[in-house]
This record gives structure tokens, sequence and C-alpha cells, in this order.
């Protein structure tokens, strides 16, 4: 049995691009079964640090696949590595 693909966007509200970026990789995760958790940046003062000027931000396992605009490259690319 295969675990999901998880993902992290973090994002907030009224953010315009966080809205595009969720849109888009909610199109992905249907056809992927991928899991995106939405993580309001302001609400973990670390993640406002590191994050809060770069929303949205996506993560997989920790790592950064992309931030601003969705990278569906780099979106499968970690997929791919997940295997």
């Amino acid at each position: 049995m295969s675990v999901a693909a998880h993902f992290v966007l973090y994002s907030r509200p009224g953010c315009g691009l966080c809205e595009e970026m969720l849109g888009e990789l909610g199109q992905l995760a249907a056809v992927r079964g991928m899991v995106i958790d939405v993580i309001h940046v302001d609400t973990d003062s670390t993640a406002k640090v590191r994050f809060g000027h770069k929303i949205p931000v996506l993560l997989f396992n920790g790592e950064l696949v992309c931030h601003g605009r969705l990278d569906p490259a780099e979106v499968h690319k970690a997929l791919a590595h997940h295997r």
C-alpha cells in the first residue's frame, strides 16, 4: 500500500497567488492522489520569518518545491522521487 504524496502549502488569506496555486494544486491532487495541507503562514512564527515574504510556498517532505507560482515540473519531479 503506497502512502499518498503529502504537500504543505504556506498561504495567507486574501493572497491571490496563494488561491491560484491552491486551485492548480487541487486539480493535480484529484488526478495524482496528493494530500495538501494549507497552513496560514502568520500562525507559525518560524514559518512567517522563513516564508512570509515568499508566499505561496509549496513544500514536499519538508523540501521547497516552488514559491510564488506553481511549477508543475517541480511538483512532478518531487512526486517521481517519492515512489
